[in-house]
């Protein structure tokens, strides 16, 4: 029987991403996504549990984030699909640890941390960006949205 090994998330970055550049030139670009999901508990209570992935990424798409990395930031709600890999390691005091990766194939930044300020014609349904006007309309798959300043990481 095959198998299938694939892993689509949607989540913010928790810290910006990191770029190795090894010897042979070779680049690896290292992240942490936050996934979020909001239950109710037995009491009715709203409870909102984060699961944190270490995320990978070489090849071309490594290089064109590593070009383009300031537009990749904290806070970004990001689209990735990739593959779950585990590996070993020693640590410095020689004991070994196990890490689980997703090492990514595509990527999507589908809302910045800070969005920039717009003005919003709903009439229209234009959308001009620059003025200082209002804020863009809310992101369309946060439940909750926070501002960027309030963000949990």
């Amino acid at each position: 029987m095959a198998s299938l090994n694939k892993v689509i998330l949607i989540g913010r970055f928790g810290k910006d991403p990191e770029v190795t550049t090894f010897e042979n030139g070779t680049r690896k670009v290292s992240a942490t996504l936050a996934t979020s999901e909001r239950y109710r508990d037995r009491d009715n209570n709203w409870v909102e549990q984060t699961d944190w992935h270490n995320i990978v990424v070489w090849g071309n798409l490594a290089n064109d984030i590593a070009d383009h990395r300031r537009n990749y930031m904290k806070g970004d709600l990001m689209y990735i699909e990739g593959k779950l890999r585990t590996r070993q390691y020693t640590d410095q005091q020689g004991v070994v640890r196990y890490i689980t990766e997703v090492n990514v194939d595509k990527m999507m930044q589908l809302a910045p941390a800070k969005l920039p300020q717009s003005s919003y014609n709903a009439a229209q349904g234009q959308q001009s960006f620059g003025t200082p006007s209002q804020p863009m309309p809310a992101d369309p798959f946060d439940s909750n949205p926070l501002p960027a300043d309030d963000l949990p990481f």
